[in-house]
């Protein structure tokens, strides 16, 4: 699949745009792929709202894991998440959104397509929720800028509640902007935003912090 992920970083730092993409994302060797990622998440063993955890998966065969997740594609519907809230530092808590493991390996197989077409646009000095980066490249940049401007002073800025008033549309644009012109997918990806959570309903805005995507 690595092949697969380079030309598609490749076509998109070009500027091509993508339709079809959902051909790929329900191969066989990307769901094995993701499959094989999921397992080595430790959060696979959290359950969602339907109690299943990646050692219910591990008792089916590989190829039945295959075989549901490319019926899933063909008539995707998003199952409810399980809303958990983790204390923060500051006495308050912040809430994820736990999807079923199913949910979860399906998101993992859109994730690796999105991810190489997403990264070949996103601006270079970007750190955080991105593959092979982190705050320590976040702190050395932020130490190299210092030096080179002599400038000692550095401001702390938070969104508050970024995350759960994501407006829908405007991500789906931005995506569309990206060149992820497969409509399709977009739906998808509308309905994963807009799953049940329990306890809370429907959601209108934001994104549940807990998914792949």
């Amino acid at each position: 699949m690595q092949s697969h992920f380079d030309s598609l970083y490749a076509q998109s730092s070009n500027g091509q745009n993508f339709y079809g993409l959902l051909d790929l994302m329900q191969s066989d060797e990307n769901i094995r792929l993701a499959y094989r990622n999921i397992k080595r998440n430790t959060g696979s063993k959290t359950a969602g709202y339907d109690g299943l955890t990646i050692e219910d998966l591990k008792k089916l065969s590989v190829s039945e894991v295959v075989s549901t997740i490319q019926q899933m594609f063909e008539h995707y519907r998003p199952q409810a998440v399980r809303r958990v809230l983790i204390p923060k530092a500051n006495g308050k808590t912040r809430p994820l959104g736990i999807p079923t493991i199913w949910d979860r390996l399906f998101q993992q197989c859109i994730l690796q397509v999105l991810e190489p077409i997403c990264e070949a646009k996103f601006y270079k000095h970007s750190y955080g929720f991105r593959p092979n980066r982190n705050t320590h490249h976040a702190k050395a940049r932020l130490e190299t800028l210092i030096n080179q401007a002599c400038l000692y002073h550095c401001v702390d800025v938070d969104i508050k509640g970024f995350f759960d008033n994501v407006d829908h549309s405007k991500l789906l644009k931005q995506m569309w902007t990206l060149g992820i012109r497969d409509k399709a997918l977009l739906s998808i990806i509308s309905r994963l935003l807009k799953a049940e959570i329990i306890g809370e309903g429907f959601p209108t805005k934001g994104t549940p912090q807990g998914g792949l995507c």
